[in-house]
């Protein structure tokens, strides 16, 4: 429980990242946890609580994007607008924000490495997490990276 608590901003994050409506993300953040109660019997201690955290929050949220795709099919959703970051300072805000619009746009295993690689894992740590080469992962984030500035210099946050 103390893991969990401890770790608790990466939930918020990858919610933040995944689900754009305040409502969805509240009911997901509950799935995450539970999703990760029932996870944490397969935590061996071998990587980092943090790293296992991740994987599993991640491959949680990519299935219920999944899911949510095959139900909604022929329903066209309206895009809620972002909630507002709760920092003092309203530019970093606003900066934040619109990162995080231009990760949402990402596909859903570019957004978890992006997400792994703006927390500050290495590549090895991030290529284990995703399941992929170590090589694999650097040569994806530095190509994620340049969408990211592309994305900006073309006004597209």
């Amino acid at each position: 429980m103390e893991l969990l608590y401890e770790n608790q901003g990466i939930v918020h994050k990858i919610c933040n990242l995944y689900f754009r409506d305040r409502l969805a993300k509240e009911d997901y953040h509950q799935e995450l946890i539970i999703q990760l109660w029932k996870a944490f019997p397969s935590f061996n201690n071998t990587a980092k609580f943090s790293s296992w955290m991740y994987r599993v929050c991640i491959n949680a949220a990519i299935d219920i994007k999944r899911k949510e795709k095959n139900q909604l099919k022929y329903v066209k959703l309206s895009e809620a607008r972002p909630a507002t970051l709760t920092d003092n300072n309203r530019t970093e805000n606003i900066q934040q924000e619109q990162l995080y619009q231009v990760i949402s746009k990402l596909s859903d295993v570019d957004r978890a490495i992006i997400t792994l690689y703006l927390d500050e894992y290495n590549y090895r740590e991030i290529a284990e997490i995703i399941g992929i080469s170590e090589s694999n992962a650097g040569v994806k984030i530095n190509r994620i990276k340049s969408r990211i500035i592309k994305s900006f210099e073309h006004g597209d946050a």
